[in-house]
C-alpha cells in the first residue's frame, strides 16, 4: 500500500503523517482507548505534541469544525484526519479504530455497571472522575490558548467570544444551538471581514 504524499513543511523536510490505513487505524484506537472522560486532553496530546499531525492552530481550527458538525467532536475529527490522507478508506479506517476498541469495552463496563449500579462506592468513584474529565478539558483548554495568537481577531477578541460562549452555556444555560449560531457565526463574520482584502 503507497503512503499519502508528504506535507511538506519547507526546507525539504517531511511533515509527520500516518504511514498507512493499518498506522491511521491503530492510532485512533489507543487514542479512543485513552480517552476516558477526558478524550479534549488525549487528542490534543496525542495528534499535535506525540504524532505531530497536526499543529496547535490546525487542531484549534479544525476541533472547531468537529464542533458544529452533528455528532461527536472526536469522530468528526478522525473522519476530517483520515478523508484529508486517505480519502474515503482513511475516514473509515479512522472512524472504525474510534469505535471498534472502546464499543467492546462499554459494552463490558454496562455490563458491570448493570450489577454494581446499587454499589455506593461506584456512585462516589464515578463522580471523582467526573472532576478529573473537569480538570482535563481545563488544562487542554489553557495549553491550547498560546494557538490563539495567530489568529486573525487577535487574542483579546477570541478570549471575549469564549468569555461569551462560557457565560451563555454555563451561567445563562443556553441551548448549545443558539451559541453555535450567534456567536459562532459573529466569529466567522469578523474573522471574514478582517481576511477581505483592502478595498
Amino acid at each position: 500500500m503507497t503512503s499519502p504524499p508528504a506535507a511538506p513543511t519547507g526546507a525539504g523536510t517531511r511533515r509527520p503523517q500516518p504511514e498507512s490505513l493499518a498506522d491511521l487505524f491503530f492510532s485512533f484506537t489507543w487514542l479512543a482507548l485513552q480517552g476516558f472522560g477526558g478524550v479534549l486532553a488525549v487528542v490534543q496530546r496525542e495528534l499535535v505534541e506525540r504524532k505531530r499531525w497536526m499543529t496547535r492552530e490546525e487542531f484549534v481550527e479544525e476541533w472547531a469544525v468537529a464542533q458544529i458538525m452533528p455528532g461527536p467532536n472526536v469522530v468528526n475529527l478522525a473522519l476530517m484526519i483520515g478523508s484529508r490522507y486517505f480519502g474515503l478508506r482513511g475516514a473509515l479506517a479512522a472512524l472504525a479504530g474510534m469505535l471498534t476498541a472502546p464499543l467492546v469495552v462499554v459494552l463490558a463496563l454496562a455490563l458491570l455497571y448493570a450489577r454494581f449500579a446499587d454499589n455506593p462506592h461506584l456512585a462516589s468513584a464515578l463522580r471523582g472522575m467526573g472532576a478529573v474529565a473537569a480538570g482535563l478539558i481545563t488544562a487542554t483548554g489553557l495549553k491550547l490558548l498560546g494557538a490563539l495568537g495567530r489568529h486573525p481577531l487577535g487574542v483579546p477578541a477570541c478570549l471575549a467570544l469564549g468569555a461569551a460562549s462560557f457565560v451563555g452555556i454555563a451561567v445563562l444555560r443556553w441551548p448549545l444551538a443558539w451559541i453555535l449560531l450567534g456567536l459562532g457565526g459573529l466569529s466567522c463574520w469578523l474573522t471574514w471581514r478582517k481576511l477581505e482584502p483592502a478595498r
